[in-house]
């Protein structure tokens, strides 16, 4: 990552605890949460990975191979789960973006998390506006539902099942995506 390692600490510290976040969303009661809460969590848990600062350590070439083959391998995932509705081609494209980045990491010299890493600009160009699109729609959404969560039937309601946590879960990965973009 390009910039101080305290904004590279703070992105790992905020993808490593949606992550864990996502992992609690796993035990919910609703098969289809669960299933999107487990996509989130390995986006999560990748990202963190990604953000970690190169002075501290720097993964071996062969890693960022890796990376783009368990997104890539994600992505398909993605696109069969599309058949069944049309919200999972935004983990599409956020599996996209993460080969991207892994691919632009794996082709840069030295491959250091982001150092002179730049993958094809205009491609990091359009993942970027779709993100920074994503992080205000996703904001928006998220306010009226801060307000109406207050009410007295949502106490009843478990860790897993609040869609207002959910979609700051989505908010808080889109805002690191939009991050790790930029320090491309």
């Amino acid at each position: 990552m390009h910039g101080p390692a305290s904004s590279g600490w703070l992105l790992v510290a905020l993808c490593a605890a949606t992550g864990a976040y996502c992992l609690l969303r796993m035990r919910s009661g609703v098969e289809e949460q669960r299933r999107a809460a487990g996509g989130e969590a390995l986006m999560g848990f990748g990202m963190a990975a990604m953000a970690v600062p190169a002075a501290v350590f720097t993964p071996p070439s062969w890693a960022w191979s890796a990376y783009a083959a368990v997104f890539g391998a994600a992505g398909l995932h993605a696109l069969w789960a599309a058949r069944a509705g049309a919200h999972h081609l935004h983990h599409l494209v956020g599996a996209g973006a993460m080969v991207h980045m892994a691919l632009a990491m794996a082709a840069s010299p030295g491959h250091g998390h982001g150092h002179g890493a730049s993958g094809t600009p205009l491609l990091t160009g359009i993942l970027l506006l779709y993100f920074a699109g994503y992080v205000l729609v996703a904001g928006a959404r998220l306010v009226p539902v801060a307000a109406v969560a207050g009410s007295a039937g949502a106490a009843a309601v478990g860790w897993g099942d609040r869609p207002e946590l959910a979609r700051a879960c989505r908010l808080s990965m889109g805002i690191a995506m939009v991050a790790m973009l930029l320090s491309m």
